[in-house]
């Protein structure tokens, strides 16, 4: 079964930079049609206007996601671009050290709408385009893919991680939900629950605290930290019909991380 998505048309959420920019990025290397999407226009002007003005396979689009009416410009700018849209992925994420005491101090409510419920507007959305092109097409095969980023902070405790973990353990539950949901229509969903990338918030907290670095490799039993780019292929392979069968899984990608656990590892 081949892991090719070439000709398809991808939405990359939170694609102006970090993991988010390399999973965009990677699926242009790979052959598809990508509208880079993320609330930082300036930034995606940056990094990828010059490519977006040409007649070619990079557009990108400029809003804020947590607002319905820029969900609906997002699928109409990029069925304008490429006439299409066969793959989702929800990579605008946001992490945030929290008080789990402090009622106004605990992140919850500010990153579920940001990692949750933003993902999920954004996927019902794209699922009703993707079932309507399927009314006018022919086959049997799968009509779209939908990955989720997650994080293995959703299944371990953390209590300055009460809201990021919060948030990505409902991401979890979203996706096993519409995986369910969507699968009469021949539409997947999918998660990469991931642990340490270098990522930008990562490359930040490591600028702040070094040690951090070496706390990291110790609890991981690759011994490393992973590069966006492995994140990224891990992306491809749920997109691609050579995971066709797979739908509601959360696929961790995190170098043996969840394996130990260990208590006083770094919180990325």
């Amino acid at each position: 079964m081949s892991f090719s998505i070439s000709g398809k048309t991808a939405i990359v959420t939170g694609a102006a930079n970090g993991i988010g920019l390399a999973i965009a990025r990677h699926l242009v290397n790979a052959g598809a049609n990508v509208m880079f999407a993320d609330m930082n226009e300036a930034r995606l002007e940056a990094e990828v206007g010059d490519e977006a003005r040409k007649e070619g396979s990079v557009r990108f689009f400029g809003g804020d996601l947590r607002q319905k009416l820029n969900v609906a410009n997002l699928v109409s700018a990029t069925l304008d671009a490429f006439d299409r849209i066969d793959i989702l992925v929800n990579a605008s994420r946001q992490m945030l050290l929290s008080d789990p005491l402090s009622v106004d101090d605990d992140g919850v409510e500010t990153l579920l709408q940001q990692n949750m419920l933003t993902s999920l507007r954004v996927s019902q959305a794209v699922a009703k385009r993707m079932i309507m092109q399927g009314r006018s097409g022919t086959g049997s095969g799968n009509l779209g893919s939908i990955v989720n980023l997650s994080s293995i902070a959703a299944s371990r405790t953390r209590p300055e991680l009460l809201g990021y973990s919060v948030s990505t353990a409902a991401l979890d539950q979203m996706t096993r939900s519409l995986a369910v949901a969507l699968a009469p229509h021949r539409i997947r969903v999918n998660a990469v629950a991931f642990g340490s990338v270098m990522s930008a918030s990562l490359k930040e907290a490591l600028r702040e605290h070094e040690d951090y670095r070496g706390k990291i490799a110790q609890g991981t039993p690759m011994g490393r930290i992973a590069a966006p780019h492995e994140v990224a292929e891990a992306v491809q392979f749920l997109a691609s019909e050579g995971a066709g069968f797979m739908t509601g899984q959360i696929l961790t990608v995190d170098g043996g991380r969840t394996l130990l656990d260990p208590v006083g590892c770094a919180a990325h």
